[in-house]
């Protein structure tokens, strides 16, 4: 039975008048619009005595901040020739904000939660694939009341924006309802400067249902347990050390998302328990922002990832040095050039394909979000979060996101989804969790 008992539903548009909009979805946004709605929770203390107050501030503050990020406030839609894009005009509802309660979960029931069952009714838009954003908002927000706390539940359509961009929008909201009277970093809109080839796609929707052969249904996936791992300051320089013990003279350094990402690649791939011969793929959604020729600002607001993907045998893995991983993936890494990039670009519209979760490799481990954003500086003016997590949505086995440690510093909180008697395993693995 459901413990979230939704209140009211308003949508918010940009406080001032925009006009007729239209953006073109470029090559960079195009293979995520089947992937579901991205999904970000924060909960904060405090707010019981004065939720609705707190309302109306972010509601305030919302429709102030979307007048910069107004795509936020349209729907998707097609050109005459099938292309998609983001449209925005004054008549459209803007985002949806649920307000909610759950006045029997207090903060500490979710510290200790370490799936995603009771996280789940806080944040909207469960299921929701991205292409639903013809006839969706492409922006919903729950905000609940809890019994000592407020919680803000995110859904962002991910053909239109990435982590990036989603934070970048998240603290220029705090800085509105901080009492700043315009934002520090205006969004940059035009996505045609990164790419602006016009690609026509023809969409089924997907179906999740089990597929038939020979008349009998496959079997159902095995479940799936989310667990966080929090890896302090001194934990990451402790990895990262151990993972550059053994670089020879002149070879570059290891970095902190290199050590980490090899420490948690062979820790998931030992909790699988692989064959020596069994290939284990790597993939990172990387940003691009900077790779790209002409480099675009930071504040570029829609997608400019790409998946990089390496691999080796699960055997070799595990048996060298932690620099061996390392290196697989910083050799990656470089490699993922300008020209790498265009050329994916190049490849991809000759023949368009749209990514599913299933898409990221065998055995993989899949790694999103970055600790480099300030995920604890959305502060709306009562405090920063006490935890920020992702959404039930696009988790499969082996996805992994890192978050800036609440601790500060460089701590890391690593999330993890893993099949269930794989994060058994996992969770007393020494060498994994003696520097957690």
């Amino acid at each position: 039975m459901s413990s979230v008992k939704i209140l009211s539903k308003v949508f918010v548009k940009p406080k001032k008048p925009i006009g007729r909009r239209e953006c073109q979805l470029v090559t960079f946004d195009l293979p995520y619009i089947a992937f579901y709605y991205n999904q970000k929770l924060l909960i904060y203390k405090g707010g019981d005595s004065d939720f609705e107050e707190r309302v109306e501030k972010l509601k305030e503050g919302l429709g102030v901040v979307l007048e910069e990020f107004y795509q936020l406030a349209g729907k998707l839609g097609k050109d005459e020739e099938g292309v998609f894009r983001v449209e925005y005009d004054d008549d459209m509802d803007g985002v949806e904000v649920e307000v909610a309660a759950a006045e029997e979960i207090g903060i500490a029931d979710l510290l200790v939660e370490e799936g995603t069952e009771m996280l789940k009714e806080l944040v909207p838009y469960n299921g929701v694939l991205n292409f639903e954003g013809l006839h969706r908002p492409l922006l919903a927000v729950q905000l609940t009341k809890l019994r000592d706390g407020l919680a803000m539940g995110l859904a962002f359509n991910h053909a239109i924006l990435d982590g990036s961009a989603t934070w970048h929008f998240m603290n220029s909201w705090t800085e509105i309802c901080t009492g700043a009277q315009t934002i520090s970093a205006q969004p940059f809109l035009d996505r045609t400067k990164a790419r602006n080839t016009r690609v026509k796609l023809d969409l089924s929707p997907p179906s999740d249902a089990p597929t038939h052969t020979n008349g009998d249904v496959t079997a159902p996936s095995p479940p799936l347990r989310v667990r966080v791992f929090k890896f302090s300051e001194s934990a990451i320089d402790q990895i990262k050390s151990q993972t550059n013990s053994t670089q020879s003279d002149g070879s570059k350094p290891f970095s902190t998302f290199q050590s980490i990402s090899t420490h948690v690649w062979r820790a998931v791939t030992r909790a699988r328990e692989l064959k020596p011969g069994d290939v284990t793929v790597f993939t990172v959604f990387a940003d691009c922002r900077k790779r790209v020729d002409p480099p675009m600002p930071e504040t570029y607001f829609g997608n400019l990832i790409q998946a990089i993907f390496t691999g080796t045998a699960a055997g070799l893995l595990a048996v060298h040095p932690p620099e061996f991983g390392a290196g697989i993936i910083q050799k990656a890494i470089e490699a993922h050039d300008a020209k790498a990039i265009d050329a994916r670009n190049i490849e991809w519209e000759a023949s368009p394909k749209i990514f599913q979760w299933k898409d990221a490799g065998v055995n993989c481990v899949a790694v999103g979000s970055s600790p480099r954003f300030k995920v604890y500086s959305v502060d709306f003016g009562w405090g920063p979060p006490e935890i920020v997590r992702s959404g039930s949505n696009n988790r499969f086995d082996g996805m992994v996101y890192l978050y800036q440690g609440k601790s500060g510093g460089r701590s890391i909180d690593v999330e993890i989804s893993l099949e269930a008697n794989a994060m058994e395993r996992l969770e007393k693995d020494k060498d994994f969790l003696t520097e957690a």
